[in-house]
């Protein structure tokens, strides 16, 4: 199921906070052609490590080195009397793509989510534009929504428009 065996899952610690951080300067790069202000990236990313209740990151190891990452966060669902688990900050390093990392950080979120009645379901934004990405989530059984995404940005880089 993964190229590299074994791989770790783990919870990220405040000793992971440089990974994440250049994770994240990667990601918005990559996916989005944005340059993200580290001096509000580094602090939310240290708030999310303080304080569970705001997300967590997951990471996946091989051999005792980090090459991918995920945050999830939750909404409460009152049609649905549960949590759903969203997906955030997806990266895995290039030369780890396709070699079944982020579907091993997804199963074991789709493992924790199995294991706690609470959670009814997960979800995840995706850039319209990132094909690549909405395969891979679609293998993995992900389908669109109905809803779309609308916001008003106080702070930070602004979505762009379709």
């Amino acid at each position: 199921m993964y190229l590299f065996d074994p791989m770790r899952i783990r919870e990220a610690t405040s000793g992971d906070l440089e990974f994440i951080l250049v994770a994240n300067v990667a990601l918005a790069a990559e996916t989005e052609g944005q340059q993200l202000d580290q001096s509000l990236l580094r602090p939310g990313i240290q708030a999310v490590l303080a304080d569970p209740t705001l997300g967590r990151y997951h990471l996946a190891e091989i051999d005792g080195r980090v090459v991918g990452q995920l945050m999830t966060t939750h909404e409460w669902s009152d049609w649905r009397n549960g949590l759903f688990l969203w997906i955030q900050s997806v990266y895995v390093l290039p030369d780890y793509r396709g070699a079944g990392v982020f579907r091993a950080l997804y199963d074991h979120l789709a493992g924790m989510a199995g294991s706690d009645s609470r959670i009814c379901g997960i979800r995840l934004y995706v850039d319209r534009s990132n094909e690549g990405a909405q395969g891979v989530y679609a293998r993995l059984g992900m389908h669109r929504s109905n809803y779309g995404v609308m916001e008003t940005v106080y702070r930070g880089p602004e979505s762009h428009q379709e």
